[in-house]
């Protein structure tokens, strides 16, 4: 198969492979937008790149200019039917996509061709526009050498040289550019709006939701992407220690848990009361695009998170959030205490919200609290005594923790404790919360991460989605709120030595572990470690790393205006070392030799000769009768210029610079062909 499809492209002439070529980098490049665009769209773009493609291999002609004229009215009616405008970014990205593959069609001339190459371009840069991330900028950098090689190609003459030689002279250009972008990478200054993306614009990854229906963690399980990662200065708290906390879950109505309600009166609103002890932990987080206003901090943080750009509160729940969804990738600095009180010591009229079920569902749980509560021993517990009754019963009352526990129907507490008898984090903490209601106990549900690994490549402990988890927190008198884990009373080893739950892998993660058990978990914190650092290097390269860089080099105060004269100033020496070697290299060199030299390329370029016959060190004079074998009188006057040329190197007299400038000018003058 690739034999046959080798020798067809051989056959081709070389227009129809040099098209096929911007047919394959344009695909690439339009590739990771999928996902991006409406389904139409991208069934368009396929299409019409496909058909371009086989008017290309038959050598047909392209369609009329009306037949482009209606689908471009087609798609722009399609387009405003999705987005309900022609502004903005998903509307102009789709614009942008429509506009690059119909011109595709249009490639008639030259200039139509540069046309779809800077729709290329645009194209290529609107990627960064869904996301940032080292997969898509790697992506990028083999689109940005595709365009480069097809506008290389474009400039010379149809299939002189081959296109491997545009290739690699794109490749030596981006080389040659790279100083110039790492400089203004580092030291143009960063202003918004001009470097970056409204925030707005950019897609939430993060599974975790202000309500929590049961089986939805367990369905985050089964994404193994990261979610954050935390550097610790010092010591890291254990593992089993570490809670990130997220949305506090109060309200239940039968079937979901939400947030509690933000219209609840103040008059029965709690105050967050905590009061920390102990020595703290501080730390680093680095959050990927969550598109929610939430900052995952560990139990319990006190004080407002270092970051920039936003404003954080603690609700009473102990949640921080910010005043904007993060919907870009965003560091802050916490400090935060493992031993902790908060909420009221005493019974308060706020503490009946947490107690409260909806009528009509789980009437065997209900029944189960109504026994706990008549059995003589725990007429009068307390909260402590009723939370270790429960916690046993999971413990030896035969529970299971199984990312697949079966469809649950209605009355989700009643099947887990005594059908089922198995669950993800949400199912056990759904069903104790309730349980504990039940038996008048205020208590609600937490969510967030718990655990997470640490990489030794970098020393950052790496959260991932399927660490996102479900726990408990019940009121004790006296204490306030305080965490319950239920699922370490089913599976101690979830939170104790961070044992996930594993989902089935596909067949090249089962021949991978098959080949070598090590290999993908190893692959695997590599490229953690890999991302990480360009997360940190990269994407979190700010203005305040700029304006230490300059602090660094002896700037007192650095402001953007001395990042510009930095800059400016690297530019104007650049460019004053290139002019002076440019000046020395063109004395160094013979000014006849510069210009036969000249000459030769100007031959290739016209396509008079081809660069196979020409050597080194062809004189003028081969030059002329190669000119003159091939193409007789057709070029009579470059012919006698080249002799000219020769004359005034070898003549008897001494060679003048006269005589060399009025050869050059004589050179300007002449007529190539196009």
């Amino acid at each position: 198969m690739l034999t046959k499809l080798s020798t067809l492209l051989q056959n081709l002439p070389r227009e129809s492979r040099d098209t096929l070529f911007l047919l394959l980098v344009i695909a690439w490049v339009l590739l990771p937008q999928t996902p991006n665009l409406p389904i139409w769209c991208s069934v368009l773009a396929s299409g019409v790149l496909l058909r371009r493609g086989y008017l290309a291999v038959n050598n047909q002609p392209l369609p009329g200019r009306w037949w482009l004229l209606g689908l471009l009215a087609i798609t722009v009616g399609a387009t405003l039917l999705t987005h309900r405008s022609l502004l903005g970014l998903d509307a102009g990205v789709t614009m942008l996509v429509v506009l690059l593959t119909l011109k595709t069609l249009e490639l008639r001339a030259r200039r139509d061709a540069f046309v779809v190459f800077y729709l290329g371009f645009f194209c290529m840069l609107s990627n960064f526009f869904y996301s940032q991330s080292l997969l898509t900028a790697a992506s990028m950098l083999i689109a940005l050498l595709g365009l480069l090689t097809v506008l290389v190609n474009a400039h010379m003459p149809v299939g002189k040289p081959p296109l491997m030689e545009a290739a690699k002279t794109a490749s030596w250009m981006t080389l040659l550019g790279a100083p110039i972008m790492v400089v203004l990478f580092v030291l143009f200054p960063r202003l918004s709006p001009l470097w970056g993306v409204s925030s707005d614009t950019v897609r939430g990854k993060s599974g975790l939701s202000e309500k929590m229906q049961v089986g939805t963690i367990a369905r985050l399980a089964l994404d193994d992407s990261v979610s954050m990662r935390i550097k610790f200065e010092g010591q890291p708290p254990p593992q089993r220690d570490v809670y990130l906390r997220g949305p506090v879950l109060s309200n239940f109505d039968g079937r979901e848990w939400r947030a509690a309600r933000p219209d609840f009166g103040s008059r029965f609103s709690l105050a967050a009361s905590l009061a920390v002890s102990g020595t703290p932990t501080n730390y680093e987080v680095t959050l990927e695009p969550t598109n929610h206003p939430w900052l995952f901090v560990l139990d319990a943080t006190p004080n407002s998170p270092q970051l920039a750009g936003y404003q954080s509160a603690m609700q009473a729940d102990l949640q921080w959030t910010l005043n904007k969804p993060a919907s870009e990738l965003i560091r802050y600095k916490a400090q935060s205490f493992t031993s902790f009180k908060h909420g009221p010591e005493k019974p308060v009229i706020g503490l009946r919200e947490f107690v409260e079920l909806p009528p009509g569902f789980n009437p065997r749980t209900l029944a189960l609290a109504n026994e706990i509560r008549r059995d003589a021993r725990y007429t009068q517990a307390g909260s402590a005594e009723l939370v270790q009754v429960v916690i046993d019963r999971l413990r030896t009352g035969g529970y299971s923790y199984t990312l697949e526990p079966g469809v649950y129907g209605l009355n989700t507490a009643d099947e887990f404790w005594f059908d089922k008898k198995a669950g993800f984090c949400e199912h056990i903490a759904s069903s104790f919360v309730i349980l504990m209601r039940a038996l008048d106990v205020p208590a609600r549900v937490v969510t967030g991460y718990q655990g997470g690994e640490r990489n030794a490549l970098d020393d950052f402990w790496v959260i991932r989605q399927s660490d996102a988890h479900a726990w408990a927190e019940v009121w004790h008198e006296g204490s306030g709120w305080l965490r319950v884990d239920p699922t370490s009373a089913v599976s101690p080893g979830r939170t104790g030595a961070a044992q996930r739950l594993v989902a089935p892998q596909g067949v090249v993660g089962r021949a991978l572990g098959n080949f070598n058990p090590g290999f993908s978990s190893q692959l695997r914190v590599v490229w953690d470690a890999v991302n990480n650092a360009w997360n940190q290097r990269v994407l979190n390269y700010t203005q305040g790393k700029q304006l230490d860089l300059l602090r660094n080099i002896g700037f007192e105060s650095p402001s953007w205006q001395d990042l510009s004269i930095v800059l400016i100033a690297i530019i104007v020496a650049a460019s004053l070392m290139g002019a002076l070697w440019s000046l020395w290299e063109r004395n160094q060199q013979d000014p006849w030799l510069r210009l036969l030299n000249k000459a030769r390329k100007q031959l290739v370029k016209a396509g008079i000769v081809t660069a196979e016959n020409l050597a080194a060190a062809t004189t003028p004079r081969q030059l002329a009768t190669l000119l003159q074998a091939q193409h007789g009188s057709q070029y009579e006057a470059v012919h006698t210029w080249l002799m000219q040329l020769e004359a005034q190197r070898y003549a008897k007299a001494s060679p003048s610079g006269k005589q060399l400038h009025q050869l050059r000018q004589q050179f300007t003058a002449l007529v190539w062909p196009a």
